[in-house]
């Protein structure tokens, strides 16, 4: 076996893997995560939906390398800026009760996905509005983080539920209007 020979069951890994990831991304935002199949996933990227447990875990863990695909490590802005409330809404509206924003309300039932998704929403959501409320000397920095992103989740995950009609039946733009009023009176 010469070195041209052991690198290709790698390159072909590597092609699989990012084409799940592929495959992964542009099925959550056309159906949603909760009406994405594992195998629907396997089927559009050509490979076996065996591999997703391979390379990833799981499809949660698959969702949160979907997140860094699509963002990079770079730090987000807060919950508190338009551009990314609305970033929020929009694709909770386009891919629905996506894992992170369930784990902020409802303990995933695989550990390892529950660690990954709960580092990933601190990260992503958590983290920022912390540090913007110590720069901006506010007390109790870190449970008014979790309380902002909590509602934001709340809201976001009410949407899909059923509960409430005129939250259900609002664009997407009005949703972020109102909680960034919310936001705006209850942060001064």
């Amino acid at each position: 076996m010469n070195a041209s020979d052991s690198a290709g069951p790698r390159r072909n890994s590597a092609r699989s893997r990012e084409a799940l990831l592929r495959a992964a991304t542009e099925l959550f935002s056309e159906h949603g995560y909760d009406r994405t199949t594992i195998r629907e996933i396997g089927e559009r990227a050509g490979v076996d939906p065996a591999l997703i447990a391979r390379y990833f875990g799981s499809k949660p863990l698959l969702y949160v390398e979907v997140l860094r695909a699509e963002h990079g490590d770079a730090a987000p802005d807060d919950l508190l800026t338009e551009p990314r409330l609305r970033e929020i809404a929009e694709r909770a509206q386009r891919r629905g009760p996506v894992p992170l924003l369930r784990v902020a309300v409802q303990p995933l039932s695989d550990p390892a996905a529950q660690d990954a998704t709960r580092a990933a929403l601190t990260a992503r959501l958590v983290e920022p509005l912390r540090a913007r409320f110590e720069r901006e000397g506010r007390d109790r920095p870190g449970l008014r983080a979790d309380v902002l992103v909590a509602a934001v989740a709340g809201v976001l995950l009410a949407r899909h539920s059923g509960a409430f009609d005129d939250l259900a039946d609002a664009e997407t733009d009005e949703v972020v209007d109102v909680l960034l009023e919310m936001f705006d009176g209850g942060t001064r």
